[in-house]
């Protein structure tokens, strides 16, 4: 297999940004330039919003940054969306949010308080009205996804997040945003925006779930998935696309597998921790490789998922005789279980330490065991998830593995 080297991780976010907003009053446009940004001289939803004839001869300057509907100068540092704490400067007052810039870690089904505060430099001490919103970016091209709004006393929650999420709101200023029972979607990175009349910051929050990333073929063989298949075949094994950050920190932890697989952002990938011929060549050091984008319809590989901690049991269901796959499931059914998912299995393998010697059948028809603690007789001298393919359904060569949820 051919590929390109992804020599080392990507460059790291940058820690904040700084600007503030520049309010300039034209009578009468000059001469007509073309917009900065065409297309994007609009009014956004905020409290206190502009003149429409402050925003008309704004789009007449040329060389100011245009974002979310507003002009803004450049500070010393330049625009930069990133993580830690933005600030902006109105009336002489400075804005600042302030949000981690450390990833923050948790598991699914827990409750996490992503943090962010204001504060205005120098203090004001009357309080201020201000308009707080919370959206979640995407991954993949897809649009942003709203997560909550709020004005005083009033909020409103977007989509699924209706019903898990609140403002954590403890100390003057703070408005965290707590997010209850967290979902395997949930992973990503937050910005929580502070809206003051005209002015508005903003901070980012990244949230990783803890999880391990897994190579899924199709039952037919290698490479049969377009990008949207992919996405269904992880759904489907209660698992996710997994993203570039998610497979390159598998990597740093031993990952190897030679066949290219779809990443989150629709890249094709593959981790190689041992150099070799088939794997891009003895040439190449060891690193995440690279095919970078593809069709996401007409090109078809493997793919890359990620499952999250479980916090239900997964278990090899002891049997007096093997069983076909339909046997597998009706035994797991009359224990009160039902058959385990592959990322099921891999998860309980990576965070609960399971060990078992025993190939058992799992819900897409695989035979797989996991080893916890290699030894004679039970497979490579790594620890992993050991698998034997998709068998013929019928054969009664195998247990299985049932998930009794908590």
């Amino acid at each position: 297999m051919g590929g390109c080297w992804n020599p080392g991780v990507p460059g790291p976010p940058s820690q904040g940004f700084s600007h503030w907003l520049v309010f300039l009053l034209f009578p009468v446009c000059p001469s007509p330039q073309p917009s900065p940004t065409p297309g994007r001289c609009h009014v956004r939803d905020a409290m206190g919003l502009p003149p429409l004839g402050l925003l008309l001869s704004l789009c007449c300057v040329s060389g100011l940054p245009f974002y979310n509907g507003f002009y803004y100068s450049n500070s010393p540092h330049g625009w930069n969306p990133g993580k830690g704490h933005g600030e902006g400067i109105f009336n002489g007052v400075k804005l600042v949010v302030e949000t981690p810039e450390e990833i923050l870690f948790s598991y699914r089904g827990a409750n996490v308080t992503l943090p962010c505060r204001y504060h205005y430099e120098p203090a004001v001490v009357s309080p201020r009205p201000v308009r707080i919103k919370w959206w979640k970016l995407s991954e993949n091209g897809a649009p942003d996804q709203d997560v909550l709004v709020a004005i005083g006393l009033r909020h409103r929650a977007f989509g699924d997040y209706r019903g898990r999420v609140h403002l954590w709101q403890e100390r003057e200023r703070e408005v965290s945003l707590e997010i209850r029972d967290l979902r395997l979607e949930d992973y990503g990175r937050y910005r929580c925006e502070v809206i003051d009349g005209l002015e508005d910051e903003s901070g980012l929050v990244e949230l990783e779930l803890r999880g391990v990333v897994f190579p899924y073929q199709h039952p037919q063989g290698r490479y049969q998935f377009n990008f949207h298949e992919a996405q269904w075949a992880c759904e489907e094994q209660d698992a996710v696309v997994a993203s570039f950050e998610q497979l390159f920190r598998a990597w740093e932890e031993g990952l190897d597998w030679c066949n290219a697989g779809w990443l989150q952002d629709a890249s094709v990938q593959y981790p190689i921790t041992q150099a070799r011929h088939p794997c891009g060549g003895l040439g190449l050091a060891p690193g995440v490789r690279s095919y970078g984008p593809r069709h996401r319809r007409l090109h078809r590989y493997d793919v890359f998922c990620f499952a999250a901690a479980l916090r239900g049991q997964v278990y090899y269901l002891e049997h007096p005789e093997k069983l076909t796959l339909a046997e597998a499931k009706e035994a797991c059914q009359e224990d009160g279980a039902q058959i385990a998912k592959v990322g099921q299995l891999f998860a309980a393998w990576k965070f609960h330490g399971l060990d078992r010697c025993d190939a058992g059948w799992l819900a897409d028809g695989s035979a797989r065991y996991p080893v916890a603690h290699p030894r004679r007789n039970c497979g490579s001298l790594e620890p992993g998830v050991r698998s034997f393919g998709f068998p013929d359904p019928h054969s009664r060569k195998y247990g299985v593995y049932c998930y009794r949820p908590r």
